[in-house]
């Protein structure tokens, strides 16, 4: 039987975490960590796609800074959160839990040490300098368990304008997939507007390697989540 921790967790979220976080909390700050930015660097086959059509989503990768929205959990909710998390982040094994330095940006700012999930570059499902344009055929047309990979960006994007974050990439995908919504709103999934976003962009994909059976032990084994 797991030990209650005695401790509140922090969380760090830098993609959907921040709109939709899916555990409760006690408080939410704006938030920094530093040595990582936010990228759309992993192919994504189960929440924002499918084998064969896969989408795109947000890593941090190492280098540079990154705001994000840093959680609270109370340290009754840590296990369960905890719990949650790798089960919403670790279906393939290619976000590594890890600890990390995070800077409060709102109220008494100071540092507090948290949770976070870092890219895992040695995973079949990292893709690295990946041109804009293929980014946005990937993101127009592809969809998963968790909705279309457009709603997925454009509630990103809304986020972190509402943060007052400009991020030229999201920017520049949105110009090619036709995304720029008046307001630039959160919007209910499933995104109305994917299907239309998509007939303009349709083009050749990527390839996207395939997770080989011995490699989920391999990504997996810090987390302690093998079958």
């Amino acid at each position: 039987m797991a030990r209650e921790s005695t401790h509140d967790l922090w969380v760090f979220g830098y993609g959907s975490l921040m709109w939709r976080p899916g555990f409760p909390h006690e408080e939410i700050v704006r938030a920094r960590v530093d040595g990582y930015s936010r990228s759309f660097c992993v192919y994504s086959v189960h929440h924002r796609g499918v084998e064969g059509r896969p989408g795109l989503v947000l890593g941090l990768d190492r280098g540079g800074s990154c705001t994000g929205m840093a959680y609270r959990v109370a340290a009754a909710n840590a296990g369960s959160t905890l719990k949650y998390l790798r089960e919403r982040e670790q279906v393939n094994g290619v976000y590594r839990e890890t600890h990390l330095n995070i800077s409060l940006l709102e109220g008494e700012r100071r540092q507090v040490f948290g949770l976070t999930f870092v890219v895992e570059r040695a995973h079949p499902s990292y893709v690295s300098h990946l041109p804009i344009s293929a980014q946005a055929r990937l993101i127009s047309t592809a969809s998963g368990l968790s909705g279309q990979n457009v709603a997925y960006l454009v509630n990103t994007w809304a986020h972190l304008e509402a943060l007052g974050i400009r991020e030229r990439a999201f920017e520049r995908l949105g110009v090619l997939i036709g995304a720029f919504i008046t307001g630039r709103r959160p919007v209910a999934e499933p995104c109305p507007r994917a299907s239309a976003l998509s007939r303009s962009l349709i083009g050749r994909r990527p390839a996207c390697k395939t997770l080989k059976p011995g490699d989920r032990r391999r990504f997996t084994y810090r987390n302690g989540l093998q079958s």
